[in-house]
């Protein structure tokens, strides 16, 4: 009885270790107004986070999975003994890393109207979890003076795990310790860097609002898109040369899909190549870049939006077509957003000079759930901790660079509750109207509206309640339940993010 007692006080010790608050008493609560008309400083950085990738094995019947029972075997580089796994986040448990294609990044941006100072930084992964947010802004150094700070991820599929889903097994962590403190350090760095970076600047603004439509498809009804391609170019206003550019968009960046085993920030990684260093056919330049440094975010992105191997991607130059994922067809999607957003930049004449910097962000709490996640949570495999019985803390915020208005969201969030278009389909688990209302860009009041998902924070999937499908009879006709709701934290996520938003918006703006 006494070694059956001790187990069970081990096992909830163990517990309590997995779910403890990571960082107790944390809170956001931050509320800038600055109307008034100032220059601005503008200053970048890119810092790579690329993993290195030690041991690489022998795939033996092509399945993408490094299992040794299929005689999956490995070449052990450091003589250590052991499979030194970096394991790639997004489709599968076991899809062991055999390379690197293209670096990965923490890209930065930072902002001064000489009042406020923000950054605004964007990484290759799958996802960020607050826990992890919070530990980087520990490491930004105080010279830094950086007064609101967002990390988003750019939700790359083919990048190491971050979120401890998909290791070697279900039951297994794919984190690797090291490389998280490493990553955490080195989005620090960008920040640090790129607030030493400052230089005078303006600003020129643009939108193509619907073309990028020809490389992304919705997987989900209702079917609704965040096509627009937003552009933000620095420009120094002392020798007319480009700083940087934030290119925002929204789309899974997994168009390698599941069986690609090189590092890569998928279809991004050409995006900014693009608009840094121009795009080309073969040798033959299309359109010259604007050099400075590129750093993407990514958008509503739930529901799903992918470039699915099912959708063709058409090299608009070439004339060549690709289907199956490639790397190929990677870089004609990548070049065609590209082009399409440089192209935007030169037919726009909007620009900022001067302007001030406002910002309301503040913590918010939501519930866990997600009988998966809970139990991952429990287990320490999603290594997070929790402030309340099943309740994690997260984050949003809203803030202005003069016209341009931001809005960020902790997570996979569904366009319509961006754009418009939430339903009540028969169905539906709750019988209930659409509670995400009015869409949040009808909220937003700028004339160029940026909303960046995954953003200091991931919690997945952010599913419109009154779409939400996990029993039958299904919605929209289907036999079985969509995808979504296995990776959202439940049901309440999308009324709780949207109604702390609503309210965030209301402030801001009065």
């Amino acid at each position: 009885m006494i070694f059956f007692a001790s187990l069970l006080l081990i096992f909830l010790i163990y517990v309590f270790l997995n779910v403890k608050d990571r960082h107790p008493g944390y809170n956001v609560d931050v509320s800038v107004s600055n109307t008034s008309q100032n220059p601005f400083k503008v200053g970048f950085a890119a810092v790579s986070i690329t993993p290195e990738v030690i041991d690489r094995w022998t795939d033996v019947n092509g399945d993408a999975k490094y299992v040794p029972a299929d005689g999956d075997t490995y070449e052990d580089v450091n003589g250590n003994g052991k499979f030194d796994a970096v394991w790639i986040a997004g489709f599968s448990n076991k899809r062991a890393a055999n390379g690197v294609h293209d670096k990965l990044w923490a890209r930065t941006m930072v902002v001064d109207d000489g009042k406020s100072r923000i950054s605004m930084t964007s990484i290759d992964a799958i996802g960020f979890m607050n826990d992890d947010v919070i530990d980087v802004h520990n490491l930004i150094g105080e010279s830094s003076g950086i007064t609101y700070s967002t990390i988003s991820s750019t939700h790359t599929h083919e990048a190491p795990d971050l979120l401890g889903l998909w290791g070697e097994s279900p039951l297994k962590t794919g984190v690797n310790p090291e490389y998280m403190a490493d990553l955490k350090k080195k989005t620090a760095q960008s920040i640090d860097e790129a607030a030493k970076n400052l230089q005078p600047a303006k600003f020129k603004l643009a939108i193509n609002p619907e073309d990028a439509i020809a490389v992304v498809k919705d997987t989900r009804a209702p079917y609704v898109l965040d096509a627009g391609l937003r552009m933000m170019q620095a420009i120094n206003t002392e020798n007319n040369e480009t700083l940087g550019t934030l290119v925002a968009w929204a789309d899974h960046p997994e168009t390698l899909w599941s069986e690609n085993l090189l590092i890569s920030s998928d279809f991004p990684h050409y995006v900014r190549e693009g608009v840094e260093n121009g795009v080309y056919s073969g040798d033959s330049i299309i359109h010259e870049g604007l050099g400075g440094i590129a750093v993407y975010f990514n958008g509503a992105v739930g529901g799903l939006m992918t470039t699915h191997p099912s959708l063709e991607v058409k090299d608009i130059f070439s004339g060549e077509v690709y289907k199956e994922p490639t790397y190929e067809k990677t870089k004609a999607q990548g070049d065609y957003l590209a082009y399409l957003g440089l192209k935007a930049l030169d037919s726009s004449d909007y620009f900022i000079e001067k302007a001030g910097i406002s910002i309301r962000a503040k913590t918010i709490n939501l519930k866990f759930s997600n009988p998966l996640f809970r139990l991952g949570a429990l287990l320490g495999l999603l290594d997070r901790g929790m402030n309340g019985w099943m309740q994690v803390r997260s984050e949003v915020a809203v803030f202005s660079i003069g016209p341009a208005h931001f809005a960020t969201v902790p997570g996979e969030i569904y366009p319509e509750i961006i754009n418009g278009g939430v339903e009540a389909p028969d169905g539906q688990d709750f019988d209930i109207e659409p509670v995400e209302v009015p869409y949040m860009r009808s909220q937003m009041k700028g004339d160029f509206n940026f909303v960046f998902g995954m953003a200091n924070d991931m919690v997945g999937y952010i599913i419109p309640k009154s779409q939400w499908d996990e029993d039958a009879p299904f919605t929209y006709g289907r036999d079985s339940a969509p995808y979504g709701e296995v990776n959202s934290f439940g049901p309440e996520t999308a009324p709780v993010i949207h109604g702390e938003l609503k309210q965030l918006m209301k402030e801001f703006y009065k």
